[in-house]
């Protein structure tokens, strides 16, 4: 699934190419795509058409488009394979295109396709929180990279949470956009194993995983974030890379990069994880 860089790619995408622009025509191909816009699909289209869109936002792993008015915004969520393409009007349909939006300056189309339709797209009204955000994803904590973002806070959160320190990434009410993939490569930076216990962690090595969450998210940003297949790509179609600079994560007995200590695989909540025994020692069983 893709996690906060490859959203934010899209993101970025989205603000060069479709805001400042108005929706001529929406057209809803497959219903499931809008299955959480609760009206259905000819009302979804309705809401959509005339509206001129603002600068794309994000919050983890979801988007959104606000539009004209500042009360209401389109929100999309990938899921598994969902794709946000920017693409000229002639071009021939894509095979698992859901949802299209068309412009009236007669430039590219926006379209969304999704292969597995996990994915979906919902107009929906913003909410005040520490920022207008949609109101199905205010209860969602802002991710490490927003100004939003409060380290003193999480430290405190995260130390009461009493869990593994992995599972407390992954959790998007104490901190969103960080997924498998980016958990593995932050806690190996930091050099903690993922069942190390939340409520043992100091103030100063709180700070240090963040630091390393930030250093991972952003470089794989700059990478254009990491593309396992030809489903995680940015509004032009392009794939990231990062996956050729990941420490850990998918490199089961290949070499640490630190030490040279043949990384392991665990299983993780119906997942795995990967880190190195010697740079993350599994802590110790309480007796």
């Amino acid at each position: 699934m893709p996690e906060l860089p490859e959203v934010e790619v899209v993101r970025r995408g989205l603000e060069r190419w479709v805001a400042g622009r108005t929706v001529a025509k929406a057209e809803v191909l497959h219903p499931r795509a809008v299955r959480r816009h609760v009206p259905g699909a000819d009302e979804f289209a309705a809401r959509l058409e005339g509206r001129t869109i603002g600068r794309a936002e994000r919050r983890g792993k979801y988007l959104w488009l606000p539009l004209n008015g500042g009360e209401e915004a389109l929100l999309a969520h990938l899921g598994m394979s969902g794709q946000l393409l920017v693409v000229e009007p002639d071009s021939p349909q894509e095979k698992h295109l859901r949802v299209r939006l068309r412009f009236d300056d007669g430039g590219p189309d926006l379209r969304f396709v999704d292969q597995r339709t996990f994915g979906h797209l919902l107009v929906t009204a913003l909410v005040r929180h520490d920022r207008p955000v949609p109101s199905p994803i205010a209860h969602i904590a802002a991710d490490p990279l927003e100004a939003a973002f409060d380290d003193d806070d999480f430290a405190r959160r995260l130390r009461l949470r009493r869990t593994e320190i992995k599972r407390a990434l992954l959790d998007q009410s104490l901190i969103s956009g960080v997924g498998n993939i980016y958990a593995d490569e932050s806690l190996w930076r930091a050099r903690l194993h993922g069942a190390r216990p939340t409520g043992g962690l100091t103030r100063p090595k709180v700070g240090e995983l963040l630091a390393a969450v930030r250093d991972v998210l952003g470089e794989a940003l700059e990478q254009g974030g990491t593309s396992f297949d030809s489903l995680y790509v940015n509004v032009n179609g392009e794939s990231g890379y990062f996956d050729r600079s990941l420490a850990v994560y998918g490199r089961r007995d290949l070499p640490c990069s630190r030490c040279g200590t043949p990384v392991i695989r665990e299983p993780f909540m119906n997942r795995s994880s990967y880190s190195c025994p010697r740079c993350q020692p599994r802590p110790r069983a309480r007796a």
